[in-house]
């Protein structure tokens, strides 16, 4: 990564500042302003949209669906503003850098004494600012997996494997690809639960009574 021809101010900001966004526990803060409590004493006790929904208040399952994706966006555009003049390389990877430690922010927040969400709608906001057509596809490849196989915890672990690949199909540079790779590593780490029910068959689909633990791939 050309990261000689960045400042060390510039990558700070995007470091930092990537992470301090990404560690706004929209969950947290939906459901306790909209009187729903803590989602971390509900369901699986994660902070993502899944959980979210389990209030019932769909409405707050949205905004948090909106805010930890919309943060990973946000993280990256800032980054790409601060290097709209600067070569492809260098923007690539700053706002690699920016999208990267934004997700890492969503699921270690330092609000949250470092016990966060998993990153599946901060991983797809993230990817659609940086690349937005292996966001499109990673995104094209949940939904079927989903319909197919009505397991979220399973879409979105084939769309992080995927994404790395849909990067090198659609030329993106270098940055992204190293960005795709973390986040997908990440993802499948905060899934392992996930991956264990899976793999006895035990995993409960979209819309069924969930007879173990409840998944919550957010």
């Amino acid at each position: 990564m050309p990261t000689d021809q960045l400042s060390p101010m510039l990558i700070a900001i995007a470091v930092i500042g990537g992470y301090l966004l990404g560690s706004i526990p929209f969950g947290v803060i939906a459901t306790r302003l909209g009187g729903a409590g803590d989602v971390r004493s509900i369901g699986s006790g994660n902070i993502g949209a899944t959980n979210v929904l389990r209030t019932g208040r769909k409405d707050l399952a949205l905004l948090t669906l909106l805010g930890d994706g919309g943060k990973g966006a946000l993280a990256v555009f800032i980054a790409w503003f601060l290097t709209k003049d600067a070569p492809q390389g260098v923007q690539a990877t700053l706002t690699s850098l920016a999208g990267g430690a934004a997700f890492i922010g969503h699921i270690f927040p330092v609000w949250l004494k470092f016990k966060g969400g998993k990153g599946v709608a901060t991983f797809f906001g993230t990817l659609l600012a940086a690349a937005w057509p292996v966001g499109m596809l990673a995104g094209a490849t949940w939904i079927v997996m989903a319909l197919v196989f009505r397991m979220s915890s399973l879409a979105a672990l084939t769309a992080a494997v995927a994404a790395p690949v849909y990067v090198f199909l659609t030329d993106r540079p270098y940055p992204v690809a190293v960005l795709a790779v973390l986040m997908a590593v990440l993802i499948f780490i905060r899934h392992k639960d996930n991956i264990g029910r899976l793999l006895k068959g035990e995993e409960p689909k979209i819309g069924g009574k969930k007879a173990v633990a409840p998944a919550d791939p957010a």
